[in-house]
């Protein structure tokens, strides 16, 4: 009996000494299938499997507002969808019934996530692996006031298109602002919408890479101390 349970506690403490010496590696892998699986969703629609995409696109459904015009489509003529086209499939401008849209096969299918969610949280698969490509020798940054600069302009654009999404503003729609401030010198479609290319499309991508990278950045370096911490302890208690 007692050979029984130091054999398990021996296998135990392997574990946890793997696990602790090798995170770099299974948090590549969780985080790899969390940001490739809504990409799958549309792959398995256009393959005529709708249950198991339907089962992705719910998952999903509370980490997004899954819009379809702020989404990317496969199989499709474009990689984005404009709103006017899916209204004309939809009859409605509701987003419930809107994020309800998936796609049909002469549009493409959409991805499980926005394209905000796309650029916020693919970082944090890239993150680990450049972490791990350049031998884990990044320093921690020490708190300061400084590391919250990168995710004011996520939560300013964040908070611009709920609040234009709810109050019917167009202050996001159209950026007529944009257009006066800097006299039209761009073509209309960067101004209006959400198609790639546009104002609204960039300034999507480039908070949500610049904050996610920022987070990888402030957070790996701890993460690594504190399971290299807890492998100490590992081996501490089982020394004794």
């Amino acid at each position: 009996m007692n050979d029984t349970l130091a054999a398990q506690g021996s296998r135990s403490d392997q574990t946890v000494d793997w696990l602790c010496r090798h995170w770099v590696v299974w948090f590549s892998l969780l985080t790899g299938v969390w940001v490739i699986l809504p990409w799958v969703a549309p792959v398995l629609m256009h393959a005529g499997a709708r249950q198991p995409a339907a089962l992705i696109y719910l998952i999903y459904a509370p980490q997004c507002h899954q819009l379809p015009q702020r989404s990317y489509f496969l199989f499709g003529p474009a990689a984005m969808v404009p709103l006017h086209e899916i209204v004309a499939r939809t009859g409605s401008v509701n987003p419930l019934l809107l994020r309800a849209f998936l796609g049909a096969p002469d549009l493409g299918w959409k991805v499980a996530w926005s394209d905000r969610m796309v650029s916020l949280y693919s970082p944090l698969f890239l993150g680990a692996l450049l972490y791990w490509w350049t031998g884990r020798t990044w320093q921690p940054v020490r708190w300061s006031w400084r590391l919250l600069l990168p995710y004011l302009p996520l939560l300013i654009d964040g908070l611009s298109h709920s609040v234009d999404d709810l109050f019917a503003l167009g202050i996001r729609t159209e950026n007529g602002w944009l257009a006066s401030l800097t006299n039209g010198a761009f073509p209309l479609s960067f101004y209006s919408g959400d198609a790639i290319g546009s104002f609204n499309w960039w300034m999507r991508l480039i908070t949500g890479l610049v904050a996610s990278f920022a987070l990888v950045r402030q957070l790996y370096p701890h993460l690594d101390r504190g399971f290299a911490a807890m492998l100490h302890g590992n081996r501490s208690r089982t020394s004794v």
